[in-house]
């Protein structure tokens, strides 16, 4: 059978709360992900715990960015490695951001072809 955009979506987001939870140690409180032509787009809310919100307040906002940044590099494998296993594409980068103001992550994945062509 084969999968609908949406469903393929789902899984990648899945994937990533299971990352996010299994790794960094806490879920999101919310994920969506869009598929826009050789592009992943992942929005993750509620990504900082409580200890990272209150440190963003004392120590400022690029120690957590930086902090988290690291994590999510060297978590990296597992992530291309479960997109890989979803979408049958390899991932050829990843680009992340995080706003401490909002507790939001945005993370980006190319493609090396245009997944998007695949469900029409």
């Amino acid at each position: 059978m084969k999968r609908t955009k949406g469903q393929v979506e789902a899984e990648i987001s899945k994937a990533l709360v299971k990352f996010e939870r299994e790794y960094m140690g806490r879920g999101p409180t919310m994920v969506k992900t869009y598929i826009l032509q050789d592009m992943i787009i992942v929005r993750l809310t509620g990504v900082l715990t409580p200890a990272e919100e209150h440190l963003v307040r004392i120590e400022g906002v690029e120690l957590i960015k930086q902090v988290r940044a690291k994590l999510l590099e060297s978590g990296r494998r597992l992530i291309d490695e479960a997109i890989h296993r979803i979408t049958g594409c390899q991932p050829m980068s990843m680009h992340a951001d995080l706003s401490t103001k909002t507790g939001e992550r945005v993370i980006l994945f190319t493609l090396e072809v245009n997944l998007e062509e695949r469900f029409r």
